[in-house]
């Protein structure tokens, strides 16, 4: 259990959201960049004592170096890490002027003939978001104007307060509605059958127990399933049939590519904890599990703000 500690707030500028065209670290960075993913379930109850739970998978060739969950040092972010780029595909931080948790998540989105080799990462675009004190609405509405300068992608953002997508091809923002939402290659509840799966699932832990403990264990379960789709079921996104095959799996492994990372987050009022299990070629290779504190005031001011707001929606 830590406490989170940052730097000074920085002057908000939007030009920070590009960050280098250029990913030095591997010869074969187009081709990693073309085929990077991930897949999302989450379940956002603004109104109830655990109002976001994350369950998702990092899935990326095991050639491309990363680090396990951490504590990016001075930077008061808590995710891992793409060495490659720089950058995260999943993490949570604190806002350090209001003490409000934050949690910013990235899927890539499958379009092959779209690729741009030259494209700006967009693991910083979710680090950027992390340490700012910028509210998503306002973070989403700056980055609109620069995606093009990225390959397609889709983003979550949580800023203590308000749950918002984006889906970059379409430049579109919205704010997600209570309940369960997926994503991973296409655009927001697309019904791939990996998600489909993994949604049903999590829907049934849900109903089933309130134990933390169960929960978890169910979700790594569910995030592990290697199941794949039949062949009448698998989405055409331009890729071979055997590579749709192979992508329609929950977790993925072959002998160059595969499920790097399940991830478990779980945010209350007060704490946050996250819990992530990583994977190489062999396998099963280590567990990491943190817990963040934050100023009790700020998320409690947060979460009632967001209950008022429930309850004046139109029925």
């Amino acid at each position: 259990m830590v406490w989170l500690h940052f730097m000074p707030e920085k002057r908000e500028n939007p030009k920070w959201l590009i960050r280098s065209k250029h990913d030095k670290a591997h010869p074969s960075c187009g081709r990693y960049q073309k085929n990077a993913m991930c897949l999302i379930t989450l379940n956002w109850q603004p109104a109830s004592a655990v109002p976001l739970r994350v369950a998702a998978n990092r899935d990326e060739f095991y050639a491309r170096p990363a680090l396990a969950l951490h504590h990016w040092p001075g930077q008061g972010i808590l995710a891992g890490q793409d060495l490659q780029a720089g950058g995260t595909w999943l993490g949570l931080g604190v806002c350090p002027n209001s003490g409000r948790i934050r949690l910013a998540a990235l899927t890539n989105y499958r379009d092959v003939t779209g690729h741009k080799a030259d494209a700006a990462s967009r693991g910083h675009i979710t680090a950027a978001f992390l340490n700012r004190a910028v509210s998503a609405r306002d973070y989403l509405a700056a980055l609109a104007s620069h995606v093009s300068v990225y390959n397609a992608f889709n983003l979550i953002l949580f800023d203590g307060q308000h749950l918002m997508g984006f889906e970059s091809r379409h430049a579109r923002m919205f704010a997600l509605p209570p309940g369960i939402t997926s994503v991973s290659n296409a655009d927001f509840n697309t019904r791939w059958p990996k998600l489909k799966r993994l949604r049903t699932g999590f829907e049934q832990a849900l109903r089933a127990t309130d134990d933390e403990v169960l929960l978890q264990a169910r979700f790594f379960q569910l995030l592990s399933d290697g199941r794949t789709a039949p062949d009448a079921d698998l989405p055409q996104t331009g890729l071979s049939l055997e590579r749709e095959r192979v992508l329609s799996a929950t977790f993925i492994h072959t002998p160059d590519y595969g499920t790097r990372a399940c991830s478990v987050i779980t945010i209350k009022p007060q704490i946050a904890k996250f819990v992530e299990r990583s994977f190489d070629t062999r396998g099963f290779k280590n567990e990491v599990e943190e817990t963040i504190f934050w100023h009790s005031t700020a998320l409690s001011t947060s979460m009632q703000d967001a209950q008022d707001s429930q309850r004046t929606q139109p029925v």
